[in-house]
């Protein structure tokens, strides 16, 4: 997406909804508010956000369902907002496509970091380096930010596009959770290292021709992951 895009904010709490546009405002994004879900959505679709911050309990639509619809047919970056601290709530935003969590109450200026933390990773108008790993038939595009498998295109989350670069780069090295977390939160932010299963699970159904035995990301068990050493390029 285009760097001049919007955040886009679906919050029905006016009062936390401005206060996440005031912050995203002075870090100098362009900021859109929308207080219900079904709101939301249509905004989303209607202006292509580089960014979506998106409530959990919200009238018309509940987060749940805004990021699944999302995901049908978008890559977007997705932060979700959620009252509850409750680890399965979390797993569960992780599972159907979103790439970090806040929990409130929270620190605005946080949030903010975060955003900024995920667009790093995400944003493709700095100067690239073209690199194109290709094993198997799977092909990893750093460039144009592409995966594709048996020459089909493959869409991936900012996130899983992380786990895959970094494991793909390094065959047969092994990545520990803590490692992979790493990659993924920049800003060194406190998270559940299950959240590295829940993104390579994902993963491994996208990419893998069967994921329950997996040819390309193989687990070590107790230790983490690693992208195969097999000579398989094509």
């Amino acid at each position: 997406m285009e760097s001049s895009a919007p955040i886009l904010v679906i919050e029905d709490d006016r009062n936390i909804a401005d206060l996440v546009r005031r912050y995203l405002d002075r870090a100098g994004f362009e900021t859109l508010v929308a207080y219900d879900g079904n709101e939301g959505l249509a905004m989303a679709r209607a202006h292509a956000p580089r960014f979506v911050v998106l409530d959990v309990m919200l009238p018309g639509m509940d987060g749940w369902e805004i990021c699944k619809a999302l995901r049908r047919d978008s890559e977007v970056p997705i932060l979700i907002l959620t009252a509850r601290a409750d680890e399965m709530d979390r797993v569960v935003g992780l599972s159907i496509g979103a790439d970090d969590y806040v929990v409130k109450p929270f620190s605005p200026r946080e949030l903010v970091e975060r955003v900024k933390a995920i667009l790093r990773r995400t944003d493709t108008t700095a100067a690239p380096v073209s690199t194109v790993f290709r094993h198997g038939a799977l092909v990893l595009d750093t460039e144009k930010r592409r995966v594709t498998v048996d020459g089909e295109l493959t869409a991936l989350t900012p996130s899983e596009f992380t786990l895959l670069q970094t494991l793909i780069a390094s065959p047969g090295r092994v990545y520990t959770r803590e490692d992979l977390l790493n990659k993924l939160y920049v800003g060194g932010e406190s998270v559940v290292d299950r959240v590295v299963d829940v993104h390579i699970g994902k993963l491994r159904r996208k990419i893998e021709p069967a994921p329950s035995e997996p040819r390309y990301i193989e687990t070590v068990h107790g230790v983490g992951y690693r992208f195969t050493d097999a000579d398989e390029s094509a």
